[in-house]
């Protein structure tokens, strides 16, 4: 079974997440099958470790990492793969997947640039 984390850095204003669990509810729409939970680094909860028990202990067998972050700085680049490295430690029957960062995706750069020239609403 698929799960799938969004993760992104966090934020002490409760408003910041409302994208981030945005993104995971419209996982859901597109394919009910797949468990998908939210994680942060640090100053939102849950983060990645406590994300990923919960969906292997929902019997997923395999889990993939969407990294909400705009560009490949420190936290994608080095703090991310340690962690996922982590978790593959902890759970060694489960196939962890880390994947781009979202800025990384060339269809969300072209969409973002869309937007930035349509007329204004």
């Amino acid at each position: 079974m698929l799960g799938v984390i969004v993760f992104a850095h966090g934020s002490r204003d409760p408003l910041w997440r409302a994208p981030v669990e945005s993104v995971a509810r419209q996982i859901c729409d597109a394919d009910p099958a797949v468990r998908v939970a939210c994680a942060y680094l640090e100053l939102s909860e849950p983060d990645l470790p406590t994300a990923a028990a919960q969906l292997v202990s929902q019997g997923v067998s395999r889990i993939r990492v969407l990294p909400l972050f705009f560009g490949m700085g420190k936290h994608a680049r080095e703090d991310l793969p340690l962690l996922v490295e982590q978790l593959a430690l902890t759970h060694p029957g489960v196939r962890f997947e880390r994947l781009a960062t979202a800025g990384e995706d060339p269809r969300l750069t072209a969409l973002l640039a869309q937007i930035a020239l349509e007329p204004a609403r």
